[in-house]
């Protein structure tokens, strides 16, 4: 047999070099992110690992198996795919148990039915994670909430385009941001998906730390909800079901503003990978590499544990958590660099003392920010638990 020519030891050299970028690249399924690139790019990995999976497959085109290079290529490649796969697998037996766990644990009774397009059937529908979910037109309306110092505040309505009649319950969506960004148009495709199924969605905006430490985020949410408890008649919401839905910091924001309130409109919150504890975040902080989540600690509540005792404590929800704490849903990611697992391990080990309602759904293979791509194992199986939690809570 003749030496390869050449050009074919060019293009086997290509396709290895491919094949080790794939399947380095496709670690960052299982393994930690040591950078704050390589966390966005696990998000990436994670959530996207079926298409990852299919582009690996290109390492087997024709005469793939003719030399040592294209057989180490082939291995490469069988690896990346495993890898890739791997967040997909995992999610199976979530999505099994899923159902059963969520509704169960917040009482399992006859929950609130959509009112226009149907609800997830399943928590993980495989031709979803290539074609996404397709929802009924919606109107957005946006508007001024509350002026700070001259400064309009604002939040977006989503509402369903053709209401089914009726006042519609109210799902109030906080972005995330480490409390000194982000905006309330982040990951709009959840508001979409509920407003489209009979709920008005209510995405706020708040004031930034640094400029303006803790109160002052919260105190916008607050704000939010009586403007949109003042003008519910206006805008054709029910002011007595409401729930809290945040995502990292606008998950603390929402577990605040739900355990401290005391308003009976409020019937339950929702919070992904948030922070609940301050002090204990700053003791554990994440990876400087990834995020100096000491330094935005410090930015938000004006000083550390030692010189803002009072702040710290009044900004974590895990001290609130009483007998008459409100249903609560947790989701959070076990391979989160920003804001470890723990946080939503050690909140639910709370409410459970307390021995008020609440779900746990702890994604093994997930990151921080899992839910970036709606249709993706997390965005999926996320979006069925909130959406069973919602009928169950907002009877």
């Amino acid at each position: 047999m003749s030496p390869p020519s050449a050009g074919v030891r060019a293009v086997n050299y290509l396709r290895f070099v491919f094949a080790l970028v794939v399947f380095l690249v496709s670690l960052l399924a299982v393994f930690p992110a040591p950078t704050y690139l390589a966390w966005q790019l696990s998000i990436g990995v994670t959530e996207w690992g079926h298409v990852l999976a299919l582009i690996a497959l290109l390492v087997f085109l024709p005469g793939w198996g003719r030399t040592r290079t294209g057989r180490i290529t082939a291995f490469l490649g069988v690896m990346a795919i495993l890898l890739a796969l791997s967040p997909l697998l995992r999610a199976l037996p979530i999505a099994r148990a899923l159902p059963g766990e969520v509704t169960s644990a917040f009482g399992g009774r006859n929950p609130r039915q959509a009112q226009d397009a149907p609800a997830r059937s399943t928590p993980l529908a495989y031709r979803a994670l290539f074609t996404g979910v397709q929802s009924p037109s919606i109107r957005i309306d946006t508007m001024t909430y509350v002026s700070r110092n001259g400064k309009p505040m604002g939040l977006d309505l989503y509402r369903p385009a053709n209401p089914s009649g009726g006042l519609l319950p109210l799902v109030i969506t906080i972005h995330g941001g480490s409390w000194r960004g982000g905006s309330r148009g982040d990951l709009p495709e959840l508001n979409r998906y509920f407003a489209a199924r009979g709920y008005a969605v209510a995405a706020v905006s708040y004031r930034f730390a640094p400029e303006h430490p803790h109160p002052a985020a919260s105190e916008d949410v607050d704000r939010a909800i009586q403007f949109l408890k003042s003008n519910a008649r206006r805008f054709g919401v029910d002011a007595t079901r409401i729930a809290l839905v945040g995502r990292s910091a606008g998950g603390q924001l929402a577990l605040l503003e739900a355990y401290t309130k005391g308003d009976p409109a409020i019937r339950g919150v929702a919070a992904l990978y948030a922070p609940s504890d301050q002090v204990f975040g700053y003791e554990n902080p994440s990876n400087p590499r990834v995020l100096n989540s000491t330094a935005i600690l410090e930015a938000y509540l004006a000083g550390n544990p030692r010189t803002a005792p009072k702040a710290y404590r009044t900004a974590s929800p895990i001290n609130f958590v009483n007998g008459s704490t409100v249903p609560t849903l947790l989701i959070h990611g076990g391979k989160d660099e920003l804001v470890w697992v723990r946080q939503s391990e050690r909140l639910g080990a709370k409410l459970a003392a307390a021995n008020r309602p609440h779900f746990f759904l702890r994604l093994p293979w997930a990151t921080h920010g899992c839910d970036y791509n709606f249709n993706g194992p997390c965005g999926q199986l996320s979006t069925y638990a909130i959406e069973t939690f919602l009928g169950e809570v907002m009877r």
